[in-house]
């Protein structure tokens, strides 16, 4: 087809697509499939220029879309497909499956068992931690919060902080925030650098909303600033946010169910483990008027399975079991119990005999191994994102998983956390993390491992965000994302009420993939 055709039909729906798509384009004839498929893109990225790039990180909404038309489109539509990159031979997929050593980071493993795909679960390399690691660590999460942030609209008129002369007025800037003080005034001032300069950036108290959002931000979080100013000082009229969004809920056509569990604390004398048994009874169909029990197909444990040894100091006086494998032996032999149709994904916690450096590795076979024995478990990393639920003509829900070591830093640091006393609201806190785009984004909030790719970066906007270590059960909604913080397995430690957390107990979130409803299942 003529490529002036496709420009002139581009701008007709308000997007623009690269020399290469727009080259790939022409092969085509079938423009009104191809608009659709690209109207589609754009309402869910929100991008006005759609590049192969685009359609490479939107696979399932393309594969969607595609799957929606009729037959005889699709076929005509397959060679687009294959050369945009997102035909993959389904032999090829499953020989990378079942490989022991995927050299690659993020590449997408679907597990023995059907239903369930890790879509990413990093892997560190064993190599000596240089400062150098560090700056290629934080410079490559600068570009890419970026390149999330330049597809806001509300960023006009961006340019680098060392293209900024004279009194420039109505542009925008994008930055590392690398200092934040309070002024005699009682303005906010920060220092924000790009990978050009830096600049000091001011927020001024008379503006009270903006002022609000600014003391949000905290320290190495990468912001939009919009407003005016010179090279020695940008005075600010909005903040942006690289935010999560997703502007359409998914729902699965087969009725399924999900759980959402974690803090089991196996090993320790406060572990509930009658209540944890009248779980597993339910779980396996025991509990009468609950038809709904055959359709449960998934089990998240979201870290801290065991209470582990050597975590604080006197652990030892709160262990029922002191040695390290006969906690893993223990808490395997519980969900050994489990009818093996239900898929139980489990990642590591602070607890786990792991090291605290995120992301943390799977579960150590040396001790964990009663684990690796369990055919319907499967093991991820922390954090780990995990897709459920995919059938022919459907996608599947995709899952971020997190432990939350980070959680008291931002419950602690951030004014309207601190207000909310957010370790016993956490979805809030859990919130605050979705609309930074960043698990941890400040420096010191957790330990982690320099990776080139910074692990901790939310990448792809889920459509469930799951986690734990705060003890409280609370799901909640953030702009079309699920959000579902467990409760634990653990009576209430002295620790816990020396800083006033109120743990919740036994509270197990069921998720129905079908209409999306969750109901709270209490076993108290």
């Amino acid at each position: 087809m003529d490529a002036q055709k496709i420009l002139k039909f581009c701008l007709e729906k308000g997007f623009l697509v690269d020399k290469e798509v727009l080259n790939l384009f022409s092969e085509t004839s079938d423009l009104e499939s191809l608009g659709l498929i690209v109207e589609k893109i754009k309402s869910h990225t929100q991008k006005r220029i759609i590049t192969k790039q685009t359609f490479c990180e939107n696979q399932d909404k393309v594969n969607e879309v595609f799957l929606s038309l009729p037959e005889k489109k699709q076929e005509s539509l397959e060679k687009l497909k294959i050369k945009l990159g997102l035909s993959i031979e389904i032999s090829h997929e499953k020989r990378v499956a079942f490989e022991e050593n995927v050299p690659e980071e993020d590449v997408c493993q679907v597990n023995p068992f059907s239903g369930v795909k890790i879509l990413s679960n990093p892997i560190q390399p064993n190599k000596k931690i240089e400062v150098k690691d560090f700056v290629l660590h934080f410079k490559n999460r600068f570009s890419e919060l970026s390149n999330i942030l330049q597809q806001h609209s509300e960023l006009s008129n961006l340019v680098s902080i060392n293209k900024i002369s004279g009194n420039r007025q109505g542009i925008s800037i994008i930055g590392i925030v690398s200092d934040k003080k309070i002024t005699k005034n009682k303005n906010i001032l920060f220092e924000v650098e790009d990978l050009t300069g830096k600049i000091k950036v001011l927020i001024n108290q008379n503006k009270p909303e903006l002022y609000k959002k600014a003391e949000e931000i905290s320290l190495d979080s990468v912001i939009g600033f919009k407003g005016s100013g010179n090279r020695e000082i940008f005075f600010v009229n909005d903040v942006i946010f690289p935010d999560s969004k997703i502007f359409e809920r998914k729902n699965s056509f087969v009725e399924e169910y999900a759980l959402f569990i974690g803090d089991l604390h196996f090993g320790s004398k406060l572990f509930l483990k009658e209540n944890f048994l009248k779980f597993i009874d339910y779980l396996n169909g025991k509990v009468p008027n609950t038809l709904e029990v055959d359709k449960i197909k998934y089990l998240f444990i979201v870290g801290d399975l065991i209470t582990g040894v050597g975590n604080y100091p006197n652990q030892e006086r709160d262990l029922k079991i002191v040695d390290l494998e006969e906690q893993f032996s223990g808490i395997a032999e519980l969900l050994g119990k489990i009818r093996k149709d239900i898929k139980i994904i489990i990642s590591p916690g602070n607890h786990d005999c792991v090291r605290l450096m995120e992301p943390q590795p799977v579960f150590d076979e040396k001790y964990a191994w009663p684990l690796y024995d369990l055919d319907n478990v499967l093991l991820t990393g922390n954090p780990c994102n995990v897709n459920i639920g995919a059938k022919k003509g459907f996608l599947g829900f995709n899952v971020l998983t997190y432990h939350g070591f980070s959680f008291p830093f931002y419950a602690n640091n951030v004014s309207r956390l601190m207000l909310k006393k957010s370790m016993n609201s956490p979805e809030e806190i859990m919130k605050y993390l979705l609309k930074n785009r960043h698990l941890a984004p400040t420096h010191a909030s957790v330990q982690y491992f320099p990776l080139e790719k910074d692990a901790l970066l939310i990448r792809e906007v889920p459509d469930i965000f799951v986690a734990a270590h705060t003890h409280k059960s609370a799901v909640s909604y953030y702009d079309n994302v699920l959000v579902v913080s467990t409760s634990c397995w653990e009576s209430m430690t002295p620790y816990q009420e020396k800083f006033g957390n109120k743990p919740d107990h036994c509270k197990v979130p069921l998720f129905n993939l079908k209409t999306r409803s969750v109901k709270i299942l209490d076993f108290e």
